[in-house]
């Protein structure tokens, strides 16, 4: 029996951008990392630092009393089986911040520095039904918070720029909290579509627009299994 570990974000970002590397990455450990800024990480961490321990009316005066009690912890959760699959999967990854609210209910934010638009919600709601899944059904040993009862993107927009000395700048945003809906039947649906991909016997094709796929096909199109990229963690 394979036991797939799925990762939240990739569950987002690379299943949408292309199943072809997904799937080489859960099942082959063939990590591409692009040129992702590291200054996001840094923004974010900033961000999560400031509002650790800080009221839920910080990040909004729509949550209900609470305080950001944890931040960036990693969970993993128990086996999910699909009786139509040979192979199980766990959802292993590490969250921006948990609220505590004083009804004994948790809540889980995704701080993200970017253009606040009601797509953001749609698009990230997988990745916070992941964690929220791993929390609420925790492998032994792992961090376990029930119940979630909100999920949610802080977004931070920059607007403006000033300079504050003559060794300082800071830029100026505007912050937007967004609740995401969870909806665990259709989040479990879609691990099914997942699995049913991961489990098949050949990978799922290449996305046209795959930058890393069209260097290989611009390598010569070498079969899947001869692949100089197999078992290759691609920095």
């Amino acid at each position: 029996m394979t036991l797939y570990t799925l990762s939240p974000s990739d569950l987002t970002f690379l299943w949408d951008g292309c199943r072809f590397c997904f799937c080489m990455k859960v099942k082959h450990s063939i990590i591409y990392r692009g040129p992702f800024p590291g200054m996001f990480g840094t923004m974010g961490d900033l961000t999560s630092r400031f509002y650790l321990d800080k009221p839920t009316s910080e990040i909004s005066p729509d949550l209900p009393p609470g305080i950001v009690k944890y931040k960036e912890k990693w969970v993993k959760s128990s086996p999910i089986f699909f009786p139509e699959y040979a192979s199980q999967c766990v959802i292993r990854g590490r969250f921006d911040a948990v609220i505590a609210f004083e009804d004994g209910s948790y809540g889980i934010i995704d701080y993200k520095t970017s253009d606040a638009s009601a797509e953001k919600a749609a698009f990230y709601s997988r990745q916070l039904s992941a964690y929220a899944y791993a929390l609420e059904n925790p492998a032994p040993g792992a961090l376990n918070f029930s119940p979630i009862t909100r999920l949610g993107l802080f977004i931070i927009t920059p607007h403006r720029y000033e300079k504050i000395s003559s060794e300082e700048a800071a830029f100026i945003t505007r912050t937007t909290w967004m609740d995401v809906p969870r909806d665990e039947r259709s989040f479990l649906a879609f691990l099914g579509e997942v699995m049913s991909v991961l489990d098949a016997p050949q990978p799922p094709q290449s996305a046209e627009s795959c930058a890393l796929c069209n260097y290989r096909q611009a390598m010569g199109g070498f079969d899947d299994n001869e692949s100089p990229f197999m078992n290759t963690n691609l920095e």
